[in-house]
């Protein structure tokens, strides 16, 4: 890795209007170079439930290649309004936010795990 730059980690959804607000947010609060972006239909949905374990698995590889290789020392875990991928409402998905960091941090304790929420105006909150 070049000397000075350095990554962060979103596992996000696919939906396209999520991605700058997240990549800026997750950019500017740590002073991070590049994003490496892992996409799925809701995520957030996918990590809590666990009831896919081949989409965990491709999580799981994807998320090791950010922090092994890119040493990413910050992963997000993204929930977002109006999400095809996850139809629930807000308060269900901040649960599974939550649900899915506790997850992806008993992959690797040197990873700092936060969630984000993204509202209708695109605006990113961390939970």
């Amino acid at each position: 890795m070049e000397q000075g730059k350095t990554f962060v980690t979103t596992i996000n959804c696919m939906d396209g209007r999520v991605q700058i607000p997240v990549n800026e947010y997750m950019t500017n609060k740590y002073n991070a170079t590049w994003v490496d972006t892992i996409t799925e239909a809701g995520p957030n949905k996918v990590l809590a439930d666990a009831d896919n374990a081949v989409l965990v698995e491709s999580i799981k590889t994807r998320y090791e290649v950010s922090t092994i290789k890119h040493e990413s020392k910050a992963v997000a875990i993204v929930g977002h309004y109006d999400c095809g991928g996850n139809p629930a409402e807000k308060p269900e998905q901040l649960e599974q936010i939550q649900k899915a960091c506790d997850l992806v941090r008993t992959w690797n304790e040197n990873v700092e795990v936060i969630g984000l929420w993204v509202d209708e105006s695109w605006t990113v909150t961390e939970l």
